[in-house]
Order: C-alpha cells, then sequence, then structure tokens
C-alpha cells in the first residue's frame, strides 16, 4: 500500500479531546498533494498518526452546514 501524504494547511479549531490526547479537528489538508479540503478526523497528539474521517470540498461544507442549521433546528 502506498503512504499516504497529507499537508495541514489551516487548523480551524478542536471538536472534542479524548483521554490519550487524540483531538477531533476541523483543518484544510491537502491529501497527497491533492487540491485541498475541509478535513474532520482524530489526530494524535503531534499530528503523526490519524483515525478516519471526512473530506469535504467547499460545495459540501456549504450543504453540510445548511443541513445541521435544520437537524439543530428540529432538535429546539
Amino acid at each position: 500500500m502506498a503512504d499516504i501524504t497529507y499537508d495541514i494547511l489551516k487548523h480551524y479549531g478542536v471538536l472534542s479531546e479524548e483521554k490519550g490526547g487524540w483531538k477531533k479537528e476541523l483543518n484544510t489538508v491537502s491529501w497527497n498533494g491533492r487540491n485541498p479540503k475541509l478535513d474532520i478526523r482524530e489526530w494524535a497528539p503531534g499530528h503523526e498518526k490519524m483515525g478516519k474521517g471526512v473530506t469535504l470540498s467547499r460545495e459540501e461544507a456549504v450543504k453540510l452546514g445548511e443541513l445541521l442549521a435544520i437537524a439543530l433546528g428540529e432538535q429546539e
């Protein structure tokens, strides 16, 4: 299996943190030299390891924001 390369271009914030120091973060990441995308996933301290996550294009992120607003509005 080929090595996966990544470059965290911008860190927006931490969504949650586990006892072992792993953090679920929102970042802009370029994977394998491709165009950067928004990325939500868990990272080990120092970003040397990562968990499974989701990458979103700008259009997907906007749509997700719309759907989250609807979902959160239903929970009120």
